[in-house]
């Protein structure tokens, strides 16, 4: 077993990479690129997982390999890649894991993923996993789905719009990949988005204005506010 000041520089590692303070000028840190499937319901036109996989960057990857490498064979077997996945899993909560649903502007709660799955495939980091709605999302009205990291420290890039996927959506609803241009929402939101805004560490609801998103349109109201 490993001793404990090894497992809290691993918890340190993994908070730091996924959750560091920002300096005034926030640049990402950390690099994915990514896929998001929406998992519609069977019985009812409703949104109710959102299925992520994360292929993260060669030098993050390299880091994440170094620091859990325990028996230094130069690879992770599955107690590590588990311990990795367990990591991550804790570090991520307190972010909704970089998910995010509103439905007509009103913010829809994920239930946290029951597990996360990690691989190492062609020397880079891989993750899965799958987070349920907390009650399923009724296909109606302006949905959008973002994945996003709020700190700006994890940049999650969707590089083609087939990357953000709702395979089975009915044929009454439209879709979209929406990639909001930087310089734009800058010129848009140069009152807002001040120096407080980008150094703050827990991050703010303004990160979302940044992010690429799916937008879903169907017939109707959306869900009911509770």
């Amino acid at each position: 077993m490993r001793p404990k000041s090894v497992l809290l520089k691993i918890g340190a590692l993994l908070a730091a990479l996924f959750a560091a303070t920002l300096s005034a000028r926030a640049h990402p840190h950390v690099f994915a690129e990514a896929r998001l499937d929406v998992v519609f319901e069977s019985k009812q036109p409703a949104i109710q997982a959102l299925r992520h996989l994360w292929r993260f960057d060669d030098l993050f990857s390299a880091t994440v390999l170094m620091e859990f490498d325990a028996n230094a064979d130069l690879k992770l077997d599955d107690g590590e890649l588990q311990e990795v996945a367990n990591t991550i899993h804790a570090s991520l909560a307190d972010f909704s894991y970089f998910q995010f649903i509103t439905v007509n502007g009103q913010d829809m709660e994920m239930n946290p993923p029951a597990s996360i799955m990690a691989n190492f495939e062609n020397n880079q980091l891989i993750i899965l996993f799958e987070s349920e709605a907390q009650t399923p999302i009724t296909l109606a009205g302006d949905i959008r789905i973002s994945v996003y990291d709020p700190t700006f420290y994890t940049a999650i890039d969707f590089t083609q719009d087939a990357n953000m996927a709702a395979p089975g959506l009915p044929s009454i609803c439209s879709q979209q990949v929406v990639r909001p241009d930087p310089d734009t929402v800058l010129a848009e939101n140069q009152q807002t988005l001040t120096e407080a805004f980008f150094n703050d560490p827990a991050g703010t609801d303004m990160s979302r204005i940044f992010a690429t998103r799916l937008e879903l349109n169907c017939p109707g109201s959306g869900n009911p506010s509770p």
